[in-house]
C-alpha cells in the first residue's frame, strides 16, 4: 500500500476517530510519451517565467490567487491551512442517508480510510453502526485546496470515503434529445420488450469483478512486444487507404437484432421463455375439414409421404442385406390382403354347405 496522503479524523457528534487516507485505485492506463517524429526524441515541457522566459524550478514556485487582471494574492500552504484548520483536518459527517438515495452519477473518487493511532475501537464502532442501520455518512472534507462532498461507505471491514460531485457540478440533461414514452419513433412493442427482457435474463450473471480486465490495453502491449521482437520500434504504421468505414444506416430492424442476439445463447434464452408466465398462449389451430365420403380408407397426405419415404429406406436396406427379415409393419400390411381374400371366399363356402 502507498503512503498515506492525508491524516486527520472523522467527526460526528462528539465522536472523534483518527484516520489516515489512502488512494483506493491505481491508474492502469497506457503511459504513452510524445515524440518528435523526425528523430523520435521525447517532447518536454518547461515551467518558465512569462515575463523573462527563464525556466523556473519547483522550489521557486508558489501559489497565488488573481484578484484583478495581473494582480495576485500570494497563498502559502500554511495560509491555506490557517484559513480553516478544522476543515483541513476533519472529515465532518453532516448527515446519514440511505445509499440508494445517492445516484451513481454523483460518485467521483474512492479512498480507503484506516484507523489512526488509538482509533481502532471507534473506527469499528462507526463501521458496525453503518452496517447495522444500512446508511452511508455524508461529509465534508478538504483535500489539498478543495472542499469535497463525500460519502462514507462500508466495503467489507473497511470504511471507504468516496468523494461526491456537488449538485451544481452535474449538468442538466434537459437540452439533450432524450426519447420519452410518447415519442412516436421510439415506441417499443410488447414483443420487443419481452425479447429484450429474455436477452437480459439470459446474460444475467453474478458480479465477479476479477473476470473483467482492460483487453484493449493488453492487446496494445502485446502489439508493442511484437514490434520489439520484429525490430520495428521505429516503424510508423499508416492506415490502409483501401479501408473505408462502413456506411451507417438509420434503419434498425430491432426484432431481427433481438432474435439474432437470443440465438447466441439458446439454452438460457429458452429457459427464460419457459419461466415467463406473462407470455400469451400459442394461437389455436384451425379445425380440420370434415372428411368426404369414401375417404375413410385413404391415408392422409402427410402419412402417404412418410410411408413412401419409409418404403424407399426399406428398399435400400433390403438391397444391402438380402437375408434380413422384413419389418413387422410390412408383415402387418401383407396380412391385410390375405384377410380380405378369406372374407371373399366365405360366402362360397356357406353356399356349398347349404
Amino acid at each position: 500500500m502507498a503512503r498515506s496522503m492525508w491524516k486527520g479524523a472523522i467527526s460526528f457528534g462528539l465522536v472523534h476517530i483518527p484516520v489516515e487516507m489512502y488512494p483506493a485505485v491505481s491508474d492502469k492506463g497506457l503511459d504513452l510519451h510524445m515524440l518528435d517524429r523526425r528523430d523520435f526524441s521525447p517532447i518536454g515541457f518547461k515551467r518558465y517565467n512569462k515575463n523573462t522566459n527563464a525556466e523556473v524550478s519547483w522550489d521557486d514556485i508558489i501559489k497565488g490567487y488573481e484578484y484583478a487582471d495581473g494582480e495576485y494574492v500570494v497563498l502559502s500552504d500554511e495560509d491555506l491551512r490557517r484559513a480553516n484548520p478544522e476543515a483541513t483536518q476533519t472529515i465532518d459527517i453532516l448527515a446519514f442517508v440511505d445509499a440508494e438515495d445517492v445516484p451513481l452519477l454523483y460518485y467521483d473518487q474512492p479512498y480507503y480510510l484506516a484507523p489512526g493511532k488509538g482509533g481502532d475501537k471507534v473506527y469499528a464502532l462507526l463501521r458496525d453502526v453503518l452496517k447495522r442501520v444500512g446508511k452511508i455518512g455524508i461529509a465534508h472534507v478538504v483535500i489539498r485546496v478543495k472542499q469535497h462532498l463525500a460519502a462514507l461507505v462500508c466495503v467489507g471491514d473497511t470504511i471507504v470515503m468516496n468523494t461526491l460531485r456537488y449538485a451544481d457540478e452535474i449538468r442538466d440533461p434537459g437540452e439533450l434529445k432524450i426519447p420519452t414514452k410518447d415519442t412516436k419513433n421510439a415506441a417499443v412493442t410488447d414483443k420487443e420488450l419481452k425479447m429484450a427482457m429474455a436477452l437480459v435474463q439470459g446474460m444475467a450473471e453474478d458480479w465477479e469483478p476479477e473476470q473483467y480486465h482492460d483487453t484493449y490495453r493488453e492487446d496494445v502491449l502485446a502489439m508493442i512486444e511484437k514490434k520489439i521482437k520484429a525490430r520495428q520500434t521505429k516503424t510508423i504504421t499508416m492506415p490502409d487507404p483501401e479501408e473505408r468505414p462502413a456506411r451507417a444506416t438509420n434503419v434498425i430492424d430491432l426484432v431481427s437484432l433481438l432474435q439474432a442476439s437470443l440465438g447466441k445463447k439458446p439454452g438460457k434464452a429458452a429457459a427464460t421463455d419457459d419461466e415467463d408466465d406473462d407470455e400469451p398462449p400459442p394461437p389455436k389451430r384451425a379445425p380440420k375439414p370434415a372428411a368426404r365420403k369414401g375417404d375413410d380408407d385413404a391415408p392422409a397426405p402427410g402419412k402417404r409421404k412418410a410411408a413412401t419415404h419409409a418404403e424407399e429406406e426399406e428398399a435400400v436396406a433390403a438391397r444391402a442385406r438380402p437375408a434380413a427379415k422384413k419389418p413387422v409393419a410390412r408383415k402387418a400390411a401383407a396380412k391385410k390382403p390375405a384377410a380380405k381374400a378369406v372374407a371373399e371366399k366365405a360366402p362360397a363356402r356357406r353356399r356349398k354347405a347349404a
